[in-house]
């Protein structure tokens, strides 16, 4: 839906007018689920851009509050919820505003420091109390749950693209991924840890963003990054310092074959970068 300055000054000077005469802009990179603004200096506003990702304000509103204090990087802390209004039918979230550029491999000095500074914050989230955390569920895209959600999708996407993708070999992945379930207890995990969810400073990682998929369950949906940032040496210190089993491993590059098909059947039509991406992350999951 159209989401831009006016309709957001509009909320602002009605539900919080002690803000109302801070400028507002768009930032240069929202992402897909949510538009974000910034409000002055020191905020940022962050509106969910369709229905099925509206739940997550009240997620992130809950318990990212109660998460920051026992984490090492720095999360969003909302500050404020807004409410429905001007033709707007969702709750949204203004939140203290986090410095740094979204993560990428030319913004990174040290892949392998970037790598344990990462598994130091998932490893610490994963031993925080999770009693009374969201479940895994529709709300969350079923991160935490179970891969079999996604099975004829994938199997799908593989039979669609088998004239580019090596079928037999993605099959197998898939099968072993499958095969390798979750035996613990539910543990929280982000459940969207992507380079446009890590923001860097000075060629470092300084804070973590995005929680709408935030829920404890099976900690596996965190393990993709390790295809689609890490490689080669700075992947080995990823695996070598996370706290998760074998079995975690093997689902975690399940998670990461369903996400990269899914991309690469959507685009290699229409985006031949994001395409030629996807496809990078498969043969590396194949290669692995």
């Amino acid at each position: 839906m159209q989401i831009d300055v006016s309709l957001v000054r509009r909320l602002v000077a009605d539900q919080f007018p002690d803000w109302s005469d801070l400028p507002i802009k768009p930032v240069e990179l929202s992402g897909n689920d949510n538009r974000t603004f910034h409000l002055g200096q020191e905020m940022g506003i962050r509106l969910p851009s369709a229905k099925r990702y509206a739940a997550h304000v009240r997620t992130e509103q809950v318990w990212l509050p109660k998460l920051a204090s026992h984490l090492p990087l720095p999360i969003p802390v909302p500050l404020a919820m807004g409410e429905p209004a001007h033709g707007y039918p969702w709750r949204w979230s203004i939140n203290r505003w986090l410095k740094g550029e979204n993560a990428a491999i030319e913004r990174i000095n040290d892949l392998s420091e970037f790598a344990r500074d990462l598994v130091n914050f998932l490893n610490t989230l994963q031993t925080i109390d999770a009693n009374g955390a969201p479940s895994p569920g529709q709300d969350n895209f079923f991160r935490g749950g179970e891969l079999s959600v996604y099975d004829p999708q994938t199997r799908e996407c593989i039979r669609e693209l088998q004239d580019v993708v090596d079928a037999q070999a993605a099959t197998a992945i898939w099968d072993s991924a499958l095969e390798a379930k979750w035996k613990g207890p539910p543990v929280w995990f982000h459940g969207d840890v992507t380079a446009e969810n890590l923001l860097v400073e000075h060629g470092k990682l300084c804070a973590v963003i995005d929680f709408g998929q935030l829920a404890a369950g099976d900690p596996s949906c965190d393990v993709t990054i390790a295809w689609t940032l890490f490689s080669g040496t700075s992947r080995d210190t990823f695996r070598a310092a996370l706290s998760v089993d074998e079995a975690t491993w093997v689902r975690g590059r399940g998670w990461g074959l369903w996400k990269a098909l899914l991309r690469l059947r959507s685009h290699r039509d229409t985006n031949p970068v994001d395409a030629a991406n996807a496809m990078r992350v498969i043969d590396d999951i194949l290669a692995d």
